[in-house]
């Protein structure tokens, strides 16, 4: 398995460690825009070479392709360049992976009712085009979404004879302090992809169709389990919602992430400001996007895990009947304390959750264990090497009776 690995920045750096443990690949050729970082990453491991690469280019993605003999594109960037990676995979003839989808866009004139074009969409469109070549892009295949997916083929595999919801909960007790000590507004993932998923109408699906709801919708108190405890959660955007119910028979499924007041506050301002927009504007006579620029006077999220204390809990609560006939309601869930990445990986935890389950996947493609052909999510797959797999990482997860 030769891998090229898009994006050098959080989870692609965390990827890159995590990777390096493993012996399941031949090489793995880490490409980012800015060659420092891509550079910074691959000193991990001998087995990795860094290079320059445009990811709004397919072009450019399908000629490192070929010149490394790439049999695997991980693509690890913001989702907006989703669609030129996954296209420049295709033209080379390589598989391809990412943790989040294609992008959606509301429906012009009912946004919080009906849907326009969902997340996944473009991919899902040209899944016949992959089969017929024999090519596999296994979508979605991050934490969230990702390992909450791989949940969901587990409950309806194992525990559930009848599911009705499938309702993906996270949350965390992250805080992130100043030098001195003070706590400071600095999010943990990509902010780019933050205010998309969080500003964009939230999905649901229900009774076998999606509509939409405005945003922050539904709120909820969710008790997290291993001393995270209750956190408020609200519907978001995401693609386990576009996913699961292709695969799994529900009734229901949602999405809610337990985001804080103050989290709410700023992404309602920055909306109101315009600030979220992706298009272009002329200051001073230099076009920026108000997205980019709010993205880059944050912190990275990759250089906070120093300042961090805390957990954070990936999940999904099913809901539904058990093999046993009776009601059941279960949280299958993934918890992971920022103190053990950072001294054990030298990466904060949100990141590093993230990168742990692509790289799972990977190993089990090279194995044969997962295989396939087309536009797939981790529901497509069997749960239970992926989950053995991810304990043998000596990242467990646990189920939690509610």
């Amino acid at each position: 398995m030769r891998i090229l690995l898009v994006g050098a920045g959080g989870v692609g750096s965390a990827f890159a460690a995590i990777a390096a443990r493993r012996d399941f690949f031949e090489t793995i050729v880490v490409a980012d825009y800015d060659e420092a970082k891509a550079a910074k990453a691959a000193a991990t491991d001998q087995r990795y070479a860094a290079v320059r690469v445009d990811a709004s280019s397919a072009e450019s993605v399908a000629a490192l392709c070929r010149e490394h003999r790439i049999t695997h594109v991980m693509n690890a960037v913001d989702p907006v360049f989703n669609m030129s990676i996954f296209d420049g995979a295709a033209a080379a003839g390589a598989d391809y992976l990412d943790m989040a989808m294609s992008l959606s866009r509301p429906h012009p004139e009912a946004p919080y009712e009906k849907t326009g074009v969902k997340l996944g969409d473009e991919q899902f469109a040209v899944a016949d085009d992959w089969e017929a070549d024999g090519r596999l892009a296994l979508v979605g295949i991050g934490v969230e979404p990702g390992l909450s997916d791989v949940f969901a083929r587990y409950a309806a595999d194992h525990l559930f004879s009848e599911i009705d919801e499938l309702g993906t909960r996270d949350g965390a007790n992250l805080v992130v302090t100043d030098d001195d000590g003070n706590e400071i507004f600095a999010p943990s993932f990509s902010m780019w992809t933050t205010i998309e998923e969080c500003l964009n109408p939230p999905v649901i699906w229900e009774d076998g169709a999606w509509f939409t709801t405005p945003p922050f919708s539904e709120p909820e108190v969710f008790d997290f389990p291993e001393g995270i405890g209750p956190v408020e959660c609200v519907n978001v955007e995401h693609e386990e919602v576009l996913l699961m119910p292709r695969w799994v028979d529900c009734r229901r499924a949602t999405f809610k992430y337990g985001l804080g007041d103050e989290f709410i506050n700023i992404l309602k301002v920055l909306h109101t400001l315009g600030l979220d927009s992706t298009e272009k504007v002329r200051v001073k006579g230099v076009e920026v996007s108000p997205r980019d620029v709010v993205a880059a006077v944050l912190p990275d999220p990759a250089t906070v895990g120093p300042r961090m204390k805390g957990k954070t809990c990936a999940g999904l609560w099913v809901t539904g009947t058990g093999k046993d006939g009776q009601p059941r309601s279960t949280y299958l869930y993934h918890v992971v304390d920022n103190e053990t990445t950072m001294r054990e990986y030298g990466h904060q935890c949100v990141v590093w959750q993230t990168a742990i389950n692509p790289v799972v996947a990977l190993e089990l493609l090279a194995r044969g264990t997962w295989s396939g052909a087309g536009v797939l999510g981790p529901e497509a797959f069997d749960a239970v090497p992926f989950l053995d797999l991810l304990t043998e990482y000596g990242s467990p997860w646990g189920i939690k009776e509610l």
